[in-house]
């Protein structure tokens, strides 16, 4: 039986389960590595408005098209509203000046819609209903395909459903093994709601480590990537493939769409190639036991880790 690439997120919209993530790639650059991404094969896009780096991506999106080598059709884009947050000196959007914010991406990107719009996090509880409202009328009105939540917990997904409003069609959030939110996942899952994992290769050593790329992830869990006798390198060396093609797979195996980012184009076809091999039951069992709990790439406390 052939395996399915793709994850339906509501009738009429399939995601790719291969996404190219965009965070930490500067808009300057972002015209090329998005450039070489699509050469790569990958067809789905994740940006947002807080990445400050629409408009590269808008530009190598409208390249590629005019060249011929994708079409608007083959394209799943996405992007995110910053929904605002008071306890940092910033104004929470409203309902009007959420669909404004698209309307300002969607001029960046060049486009006259996108696939999937997500509010980036729950942080205003006063705002959270008024910016969800905006994006069930962008999705009325034709703006997004599909839209949802990143960094929502059950608790604000409860909140949506007691206000009678509809649910959203994906939730983004830091997945891997290390951070595998069972309790999470079962609640989406039973609302219909699609995970779609980021930060998928936080376990790697080699992950954030650029000056700047803050986390909370700590120099003894850098250190564990790094042993001789890590799970994954034995994994990796198994199957043949890289240690981040693993942690991707064993995401594409949970049903999760993952959103790898490299500025590297041979790193790019290697986080491409998921599909050619199969973790065998015994190691997606060893990596069920290596959840730790709460994630590192995302703090709501902190604006200079906004995944």
């Amino acid at each position: 039986m052939t395996e399915r690439h793709t994850r339906i997120l509501s009738p009429g919209v399939e995601m790719p389960l291969l996404g190219f993530g965009t965070y930490l790639i500067p808009d300057a650059e972002a015209t090329s590595a998005v450039r070489e991404a699509l050469r790569a094969g990958y067809r789905h896009i994740d940006t947002a408005e807080v990445y400050q780096n629409e408009r590269g991506v808008g530009e190598a999106l409208r390249q590629a098209i005019a060249a011929g080598e994708v079409t608007r059709r083959e394209l799943f884009i996405t992007t995110k509203l910053w929904p605002g947050n008071a306890a940092w000196g910033q104004t929470p959007k409203t309902t009007a000046t959420t669909i404004a914010s698209l309307h300002e991406s969607l001029a960046r990107l060049q486009l006259d819609f996108v696939d999937l719009y997500l509010i980036h996090a729950p942080f205003d509880r006063e705002q959270r209903l008024a910016q969800w409202r905006g994006l069930i009328e962008l999705k009325a009105q034709g703006k997004a395909r599909a839209i949802g939540v990143s960094n929502f917990n059950v608790s604000h997904i409860e909140e949506l459903e007691a206000a009678g409003l509809p649910m959203p069609e994906a939730n983004q959030i830091e997945l891997h093994p290390w951070s595998q939110k069972p309790a999470l996942v079962r609640e989406l899952t039973r609302r219909g709601i699609t995970a779609i994992a980021y930060s998928s290769l936080v376990p790697l050593s080699t992950w954030r480590v650029a000056p700047g790329h803050n986390s909370a992830k700590t120099e003894q869990m850098r250190a564990e990537g790094q042993r001789a006798d890590s799970p994954f390198k034995a994994m990796a060396a198994r199957y043949g493939v890289s240690e981040a093609q693993v942690l991707l797979r064993w995401g594409i195996q949970k049903g999760y769409p993952v959103l790898p980012k490299s500025t590297q184009p041979q790193r790019m076809r290697q986080n491409a190639d998921l599909f050619s091999f199969t973790l065998d039951a015994a190691d997606m069992a060893t990596i069920e036991t290596m959840d730790r709990g709460d994630g590192v790439a995302w703090n709501a406390g902190d604006p200079t880790r906004a995944a």
